[in-house]
């Protein structure tokens, strides 16, 4: 079962105030790896993380066609780093997009000119430490 604790939840949703973005990695169809800085990265629910795409380039087109996924927090202060391994979902429109947009920090948003960026929403398998350990799985 995946649970975010309060401590995960406050950190992942000031990871961009904190000087520590989360990072995103993906891969093409064809395995070709991808990876980026997601600083609207949010624990969107119990079970789940959502960052807002405002760029739709290679990130985005990976996530289309290979929606398994690894988000790495690591905030050196505060000693705390995980890695969340789910898979991700591309919400163009409706009640989604509108409750993930409702919640990205202004910074984020301000970057989105058009405001018509996507909503990626990441339904959670696995939590694990830098590490390796396995702290929650679904």
């Amino acid at each position: 079962m995946i649970q975010l604790t309060e401590e995960m939840r406050r950190l992942i949703n000031n990871n961009l105030a904190d000087g520590c973005p989360c990072i995103l990695a993906t891969a093409s169809p064809a395995g070709e790896p991808g990876v980026s800085y997601r600083g609207s990265m949010m624990a969107f629910s119990d079970d789940s993380l959502a960052y807002w795409d405002r760029t739709k380039r290679a990130g985005l087109e990976h996530v289309e066609a290979n929606p398994k996924v690894v988000v790495m927090y690591r905030n050196p202060k505060e000693r705390k780093s995980w890695k969340f391994h789910g898979e991700a979902t591309v919400v163009k429109e409706g009640p989604l997009w509108e409750a993930v947009k409702a919640k990205i920090v202004q910074q984020e948003l301000d970057r989105d000119a058009l405001g018509n960026g996507f909503a990626v929403i990441i339904r959670l398998s696995r939590v694990m430490t830098l590490g390796g350990e396995v702290l929650q799985e679904r």
